[in-house]
């Protein structure tokens, strides 16, 4: 295959998986439709502390035992951990973290089809993600992150909090 055709399939390839990060759009109610159903110290980063929030939609087929259906959106609120003087992370007589400024909100949606469009090693079902900055923008990062760390929980429908959403 000659250079150029490469250059061209690359480019096809990073056109489409950067679409593919585009069709997820702030959802700016989310403080007021959905529920917070978990706020924890963040397992995967030792300096975030996480609140979860789920639409009605994933919440209702939570509650029934079923698989949460397209159209289901869970949001988290990414904040910072507050760090003492000589930068450690700080936690409270619970041993918990102590939450500090928003630094971004993550949203996972779950679409007809949308995991079609995804390489299979990354592939949550039809879930995907987007990250946004605090006042809602779209943030730069690489989703494909997400995408692998969700991607081995198949028994869980992709969630770490599947369990939680169930109360």
């Amino acid at each position: 295959m000659s250079r150029l055709a490469t250059l061209l399939i690359l480019g096809l390839v990073a056109g489409t998986a950067y679409a593919a990060d585009e069709r997820i759009s702030f959802p700016a109610d989310y403080k007021t439709s959905f529920t917070n159903y978990l706020s924890l110290d963040r397992v995967q980063n030792e300096d975030q502390i996480i609140r979860l929030f789920a639409n009605p939609v994933a919440l209702e087929a939570a509650a029934a035992g079923k698989e949460l259906p397209n159209g289901s959106v869970l949001v988290g609120e990414i904040y910072a951990a507050k760090k003492d003087k000589d930068g450690k992370v700080m936690k409270s007589a619970l041993g918990q973290r102590i939450r500090d400024k928003l630094a971004a909100i993550a949203v996972m949606q779950k679409e007809e089809g949308w995991g079609s469009t995804i390489p299979e090693n990354l592939r949550n079902g039809d879930w995907d993600f987007a990250i946004f900055s605090p006042d809602g923008k779209r943030l730069n990062k690489d989703l494909n992150t997400c995408r692998q760390c969700h991607a081995p929980l198949a028994s869980t429908q992709h969630l770490f909090s599947l369990e939680h959403l169930s109360k």
